[in-house]
């Protein structure tokens, strides 16, 4: 990938993530089909780097849970957007409940 082509690519990932409503989610790889790719890790990289400059608690992972590291912050955000959250017994203690959340554009 050329820098030309990984700064449209990243750009692409944060209009993106900058579409997801409140209160809805998307997986990486959800991210990553929406612009014809097959490159979840891809955009990983991209929101670890750039996220802060979007609403980057509404990309997960596909099972469900938070971002890496990011649990105890990002729960803070899916309460206040009435992100429907599912009880856990793991150390985070919730994942999201993406069949009532996933946001499909």
């Amino acid at each position: 990938m050329t820098v030309a082509a990984s700064a449209d690519f990243t750009e692409a990932v944060l209009s993106v993530v900058a579409d997801i409503p409140p209160g809805h989610v998307a997986t990486y790889g959800d991210v990553a089909a929406l612009l014809g790719s097959r490159g979840a890790r891809a955009v990983g990289r991209v929101m670890a780097k750039s996220g802060a400059e979007v609403p980057w608690w509404r990309v997960i992972r596909a099972g469900g849970r938070p971002p890496v590291g990011k649990g105890d912050r990002a729960r803070r955000h899916y309460e206040a957007e009435g992100t429907p959250l599912l009880p856990t017994t793991d150390d985070e203690g919730y994942r999201i409940d993406l069949a009532a959340c996933r946001w499909r554009p």
